[in-house]
């Protein structure tokens, strides 16, 4: 029976169906985004919470001070800096992680938060450069209040430009953009000459060489990874003679990586030591997993998912090394400049490097944290998801890649970013799969048998005509989302010119009333 001669088929009852169904969808719709938008205000409730509660705390500390006001302004712009970093940068060391499913969100934004908070209070150091990367000399402001001035106005301006990046779903550099703001409200207050331009030149060579080196190094690293093991017959064998030299070059890699970058404030090796550091390291590393693998890859399938899963718990500890050395280094970008306004107002002084209070150092740290929690979801979405799809392996692959070239770029005396490097490790690994699958790279597939004709007859195979024409016919798969790469690269080149104009410009205002 057709459906127009059924009794309950009338044609008007089923345009009514239609259209109640789309009125549900409608509000369904509206639901979720109304429920969207009452996240977004707790959250932004939350952050407001958090920088009154550092106003409060700074009257506590400094309130008979001369000159509190400003104190009480740079510490909640220090505050708001922190939360922006914890919701943009902190992205980069666990979104790997998550896009695999190696962590759920809520153990990533722990992890995250836990580490950074310890990398920032435990190595965060009790002296800090307060004029980002040397580019422009605290003797070349007139006075005291024009270089407070300066720093106020350079430390806002990065917040917002970190915080517009964020709505927009760019991660990008949080050094960067505190260089930006440096640079811009440092011509502003003291003109061009004031900026090491040489300085600057190498800053920005970073932007090429981040990423670029990233990328590389991730990819050479996935391509041994499926010639030495998942292209193999017995991927079970070749995982439990590689995965442990695989481990112990990241635990190598990661031990130099945080003597270097996360515990430099307070421990500062020679280069020989750190050699010695990388091969305890390795070898101490190489051997529990060896052991481990041989136990734990008794009973697995010889299939790439189950080799894959090998790789999650190095990952995990990747993604806590990698929170820890950043919340060292990158809490600096929001209390360093807060750290020189506090001295400048109350000891008077203006130098390239002051003492760190705990609390300046505390706020930066729970900033982070707190911002991690309440706005990190999003670039963390987007560096593990949406940019290209991510397993253990490449995410593995992606976080060596980040301890390696940080220690390649250290030794050449390049500045890096830790940001540019790990979106640029996952584009690495994401171009890598689409030449590897666009041009049929792999091991040899087993010949199927062709199924036989209604009458028992063999078809004939096609043709050489037939398959150019299939080929022809087939389009390149693009397994690396195009947008996320050109938004991204746009956001990366106008960071610090960004940050230097709104810092410049801010300069203008702040100086007018302080």
């Amino acid at each position: 029976m057709s459906l127009l001669s059924s009794p309950n088929s009338d044609p008007t009852s089923v345009v009514k169906k239609t259209a109640v169904d789309k009125d549900l969808k409608r509000i369904a719709q509206l639901d979720k985004a109304a429920t969207r938008m009452g996240l977004r205000n707790l959250d932004m409730g939350f952050g407001l919470l958090f920088v009154m509660a550092v106003w409060a705390y700074t009257y506590l500390q400094s309130g008979t001070t001369d000159g509190y006001a400003i104190i009480a302004i740079a510490s909640i712009v220090g505050a708001y800096m922190a939360m922006n970093i914890g919701a943009n940068d902190v992205a980069n060391n666990v979104g790997p992680a998550v896009g695999s499913k190696a962590l759920t969100m809520v153990g990533a934004l722990i992890i995250a938060a836990v580490f950074e908070a310890a990398g920032a209070l435990i190595a965060g150091g009790d002296v800090v450069t307060t004029i980002s990367k040397g580019i422009v000399s605290p003797e070349s402001f007139a006075d005291q209040s024009i270089f407070v001035s300066a720093m106020l106005a350079a430390l806002l301006a990065a917040a917002l430009w970190v915080n517009l990046a964020t709505l927009i779903g760019a991660p990008v550099s949080t050094t960067h953009s505190i260089v930006g703001g440096v640079l811009g409200a440092g011509i502003a207050a003291a003109g061009m000459t004031a900026v090491d331009w040489p300085v600057m030149g190498t800053i920005a060579a970073s932007w090429v060489i981040s990423p670029v080196l990233g990328g590389v190094i991730a990819a050479a690293f996935l391509m041994f990874v499926k010639v030495a093991v998942i292209f193999k017959e017995d991927k079970v064998a070749a995982a439990q003679r590689w995965i442990p030299v695989l481990v112990g070059i990241m635990a190598g890699a990661f031990s130099v990586y945080l003597v270097m970058k996360g515990l430099k404030r307070v421990w500062k090796p020679e280069t020989p030591t750190l050699f010695l550091i990388g091969f305890a390291a390795f070898a101490v590393a190489y051997a529990v997993v060896r052991f481990v693998a041989l136990r734990d890859t008794s009973n697995i399938e010889n299939t790439r998912k189950s080799v894959g899963q090998l790789f999650r718990s190095p990952l995990i500890c990747a993604a806590a090394l990698l929170s820890f050395a950043h919340g060292s280094n990158d809490v600096a970008n929001a209390v360093g400049p807060l750290a020189a306004i506090f001295t400048a107002v109350t000891a008077g002084t203006v130098a390239a490097k002051v003492t760190l209070p705990l609390w300046v150092l505390a706020i930066g740290a729970i900033g982070i944290s707190i911002g991690l929690f309440l706005f990190g979801p999003k670039i963390i979405e987007i560096v593990g998801e949406k940019i290209t799809k991510l397993d253990p392996i490449r995410a593995f692959c992606v976080a060596l890649s980040a301890a390696i070239t940080v220690i390649i770029a250290s030794g050449l005396g390049l500045p890096v970013s830790s940001t540019h490097i790990a979106v640029g490790s996952v584009f690495g690994v994401g171009f890598l799969r689409e030449f590897i699958v666009n041009n049929k790279i792999g091991p040899p597939k087993v010949k199927r048998a062709l199924p036989l004709t209604s009458d028992g007859e063999t078809p004939a195979p096609p043709t050489q005509d037939m398959v150019i024409n299939k080929w022809a016919k087939a389009k390149k798969r693009r397994l690396v989302r195009r947008r996320y790469l050109l938004g991204i690269i746009a956001a990366w080149l106008v960071t610090v010119p960004a940050s230097a104009v709104i810092a410049g410009l801010l300069f203008l205002v702040v100086n007018a009333f302080l």
